[in-house]
């Protein structure tokens, strides 16, 4: 059967009238007694029997209407179930967060109050390249050549505990710290490679007595005075306990680069763009005020 003598078949079982369902699908009425014998010639029977003026389904015409009809209904309502899809994964932004999450998290929910119709799908894997919009960090060297994508420079401080030791201290060298107990992120998160390497730089393994793969668990343990650890200018915002203090650290350079980047993946990616350039904006200011 061919898609257009399906619909010739259902229209005619539709109306019962020849004359009128040629008028309905703009044919002549001989081409679609003609369409309709072939049906039945293919089919090998009898769709439509005459009655007076009328024609009316055989039994094997009910049979064929009823199978049909949901088919075709089901057929046609592709292109807008497809349109619908579509701006469904137009308003959806696939991030891949590798750095900076709490700072990311903070942007979406400001994003959000403003686009409520936008949704956010997040994933943190470094090896996904199936992203519309991904958030990564490099030490500050290693520099980055990448399209479509954002960098700013955020300064790592060292967060210790306010006490004779380190109360009229403003800064610090990191081989200092060699002997202190650290709290660090777990070692498959980047910023966690990045604070190995100023330790390695400095001519020491850190101490590591508690890591987690939660930032929020890391900056607790931190500000619980637990040990020392590395924090980021901006991108973790104040320690919440007046025990605790952040020191420069004047050697090594401690500094690493945030990078936003995102993938034209979409037919429509204005949305994606959109955000793109409020969450770069948005870690301007952030890091602004952190200066």
């Amino acid at each position: 059967m061919e898609l257009i003598q399906i619909r010739y078949f259902l229209e005619v079982a539709e109306t019962k009238h020849m004359t009128n369902s040629a008028k309905n699908l703009h044919i002549t009425q001989p081409a679609l007694s003609q369409a309709i014998h072939r049906l039945e010639k293919n089919l090998g029977v009898p769709l439509f029997v005459a009655k007076g003026r009328n024609i009316v389904l055989t039994e094997y015409g009910i049979y064929l209407q009823r199978k049909l009809k949901p088919l075709i209904e089901q057929l046609d309502n592709i292109p807008e179930q497809l349109n619908m899809m579509v701006k469904q994964e137009s308003e959806t932004i696939h991030m891949n967060v590798l750095a900076a999450s709490s700072l990311v998290m903070e942007g979406i929910i400001k994003y959000q109050k403003e686009h409520d119709e936008i949704h956010f799908q997040m994933q943190q894997n470094s090896e996904s390249d199936l992203f519309d919009i991904a958030i990564t960090t490099k030490l500050f060297y290693q520099g980055f050549n990448e399209k479509n994508s954002f960098s700013c420079e955020e300064k790592i401080y060292l967060a210790v505990p306010d006490n004779v030791k380190y109360h009229s201290r403003t800064s610090i060298c990191l081989e200092e710290v060699a002997e202190e107990r650290f709290i660090s992120l777990q070692d498959s998160r980047e910023f966690r490679y990045i604070c190995d390497c100023f330790c390695q730089h400095a001519g020491f393994e850190p101490n590591i007595v508690f890591e987690s793969d939660n930032p929020e668990a890391v900056k607790n343990m931190i500000a619980a005075n637990v040990g020392v650890g590395f924090w980021p200018e901006f991108s973790w915002g104040e320690i919440k306990n007046e025990h605790v203090k952040l020191l420069e650290i004047e050697e090594p350079v401690c500094q690493r680069n945030i990078i936003i980047s995102y993938n034209k993946n979409k037919t429509n990616n204005r949305n994606v763009i959109e955000f793109y350039e409020f969450l770069t904006e948005f870690f301007r200011k952030r890091k602004w005020i952190g200066e």
